[in-house]
């Protein structure tokens, strides 16, 4: 078995497409519209954003609308200029950061929990 496709619900499948495009540098798929969105990633992985009407944002870490995923990204730069390059995406940085100084959780535009770390 081989991981093929991981997809996230989202209120705007082609904005959120655009956050992680500009963030990872992944090709955009030649067929996304405005209901799902792609990006072509290495090694066959592809990473959809599927529209979802009435759609509730995770309220990490509050489990009250539960994160149900998170993805974490291993990033070139240090943890401070990879942050400071993604909130300037539109990432927002939550208060509870349980890591310490090995990795950062943020939230991309829709409110899905990712981390980034340097390892």
């Amino acid at each position: 078995m081989k991981l093929i496709a991981i997809n996230l619900d989202c209120p705007d499948p082609l904005a959120l497409a655009a956050f992680y495009q500009q963030a990872t540098g992944l090709e955009p798929h030649p067929k996304s519209d405005a209901d799902f969105a792609g990006l072509n990633g290495e090694h066959g992985l592809f990473i959809g954003f599927q529209r979802v009407d009435a759609y509730r944002a995770p309220s990490w870490p509050d489990q009250t609308v539960p994160q149900q995923l998170h993805i974490c990204f291993k990033v070139d730069e240090d943890l401070d200029a990879a942050e400071a390059r993604l909130l300037e995406l539109g990432a927002s940085k939550p208060d509870h950061q349980p890591h310490g100084d090995r990795a950062r959780v943020l939230m991309d535009p829709a409110g899905h929990p990712f981390c980034i770390l340097t390892r």
